[in-house]
């Protein structure tokens, strides 16, 4: 009896995380309809890009039938399906080797650029969400909001320019093309790196510190905070022993939103630097109408949204304590 009740508080938060797993699974197969309908309409078509503007009618009409491009849409996007469930995505049509292990040279650049992006941008967006929300309504909080509102409204490739023009062609401090050497030193890393993170890290800092700010003045307003206050609790451990552990939830979840802007900040930030990451794959394979390429590219894109998004959810229904009682 004392089993069952001690595990009791848990299966409310349990049955919601699987829910939430469960509607990650069905978005998954949906946007991969998307993705391979989506895919399908763009103008060209592969077998002309293979074979050049010269090819007849008749040499195109036979790879395309060697390629299964004549073939009913829908029989392909469920032979599709069913390779992508089992981890083969196919052959690049332009490349001729496996789509997946094109993507494993290219992947470890992405997860690379993206862990460094959020390493350097999670702790300044901490840090300006938190004395933006403890000096709410004064100076430091307007110029503040301001700096983020700016941050915000500029584009990757309008700050990827600007960087480029002053720490490149003015300052001649950071390369201009991310080249990373085979074995870099520490200082040659930094160096390779920081223009792409620097970039990408603007947007991320100004999103989830705004959403941080908002986070934190929500439980600011709570009546817990007014009693801890006429305890005599000070600013510094009301905001770390108390605030920030209620608002877990939403900063998860601001958290989510706000890295998830990696993946299309990584597009246009990959194809300035020249970065070999899986953005800029993606965009080639556009570019060359390798429908196996472009569709893994976007499902592995879609899949870590959906990722962070469940892991946000779970986060957050877990640090609730109304869903564990009784």
């Amino acid at each position: 009896m004392s089993g069952a009740a001690s595990g009791s508080p848990w299966r409310g938060p349990a049955r919601l995380v699987a829910k939430r797993i469960g509607l990650a699974f069905i978005t998954l197969l949906l946007v991969s309809a998307v993705v391979f309908t989506i895919s399908g309409l763009l103008p060209g078509d592969a077998a002309q890009e293979l074979l050049g503007q010269g090819a007849t009618p008749e040499q195109i009409a036979a790879l395309r039938h060697e390629m299964g491009l004549d073939r009913p849409a829908v029989v392909r996007y469920f032979e599709w399906l069913r390779a992508i469930a089992v981890g083969d995505p196919g052959n690049s049509i332009v490349a001729n080797k496996p789509v997946a292990e094109i993507i494993s040279e290219r992947l470890p650049n992405t997860l690379t650029l993206a862990g460094l992006t959020t390493v350097f941008s999670v702790p300044f967006a901490f840090l300006i969400g938190i004395w933006s929300a403890v000096t709410r309504g004064r100076s430091t909080d307007r110029a503040l909001n301001i700096m983020t509102l700016a941050m915000v409204a500029l584009p990757e490739f309008l700050v990827a320019t600007i960087a480029v023009l002053v720490f490149s062609v003015k300052l001649l401090w950071l390369p201009s093309i991310t080249i990373v050497p085979q074995d870099p030193t520490l200082g040659e890393f930094l160096r390779a790196y920081a223009m792409p993170v620097m970039v990408l890290g603007v947007g991320v800092i100004a999103q989830l510190g705004r959403m941080i700010r908002a986070a934190i003045i929500a439980e600011l307003d709570r009546p817990y905070v007014e009693m801890a206050r006429l305890k005599g609790v000070s600013q510094e451990r009301l905001i770390v022993r108390h605030v920030l552990p209620n608002a877990v939830g939403p900063i998860a979840n601001a958290m989510a939103l706000s890295l998830s802007y990696l993946f299309g900040g990584a597009i246009i930030v990959e194809t300035i630097f020249s970065y070999p990451g899986l953005a800029s794959l993606m965009v080639n394979a556009v570019t060359s109408r390798d429908m196996p390429l472009l569709q893994a590219c976007a499902m592995i894109f879609c899949a870590a949204y959906l990722l962070l998004v469940l892991i946000a959810d779970t986060v957050a229904i877990l640090a609730n304590p109304r869903l564990r009682q009784g």
